[in-house]
């Protein structure tokens, strides 16, 4: 286990940037205390400094998972989000200043002088399955998004009922899927819940 370098450093938070913007700050410096990213075994974790002390008595072929594992390297040096830091994605998923289209209630946002907009999408309760089994969102299965999102912007899915099923990336803009065809795809699978399922044996 060791501290990212700085091209990893970029690699994540630029990643993390596209789905929670400038909160990646509060995910480090939060009320219980200052957490951090470390890499092992090509996986990037996120734990607090008190767990980090902890995890460096063990020895590094002991250490299974010093924490939660937010995503891991790729051959390619490309980092791939993984769906166990989805808890931490949904309740800072804020960029941008705004209104959503139909607000709903949400955690409490950052201290800030502006309402911060989230940026979502609800798929219909006949589609969560489809989504849960590693689809993308087709626009006949979209039951909400939130206004002003721009095309691949970042987005966390819900179902209808406000659960956080997994994130994607948006294949439309807000305007475009209003007059898509609904067999168009309108969000990129990236990873849902569904993985701890079809993925037990390698999700940590």
């Amino acid at each position: 286990m060791r501290p990212l370098t700085e091209a990893e450093t970029r690699a994540v938070f630029e990643k993390l940037g596209k789905y929670i913007g400038e909160n990646i700050q509060l995910l480090v410096d939060r009320p219980d205390g200052t957490y951090c990213f470390r890499l092992h075994r090509d996986r990037v974790y996120y734990l607090s400094e008190k767990l980090l002390k902890l995890a460096a008595s063990v020895p590094r072929e002991s250490l299974v998972a010093p924490g939660t594992c937010f995503g891991k390297f790729t051959k390619s040096q490309k980092f791939r989000l993984s769906v166990t830091a989805l808890d931490f994605l949904a309740p800072y998923a804020k960029v941008g200043h705004g209104p959503p289209s139909r607000p709903r209630a949400s955690p409490p946002a950052p201290h800030n002088s502006a309402p911060l907009l989230q940026y979502k999408v609800w798929v219909k309760p006949g589609s969560e399955q489809s989504f849960l089994y590693g689809n993308h969102v087709l626009k006949s299965g979209l039951g909400r998004i939130t206004e002003s999102t721009a095309q691949y912007q970042g987005v966390v899915v819900y179902s209808m009922a406000d659960v956080p099923l997994g994130f994607g990336v948006a294949a439309k803009s807000t305007q475009e899927c209003r007059k898509v065809d609904p067999l168009a795809i309108v969000v990129f699978h990236q990873a849902d819940v569904g993985e701890y399922v079809r993925n037990e044996e390698t999700l940590t």
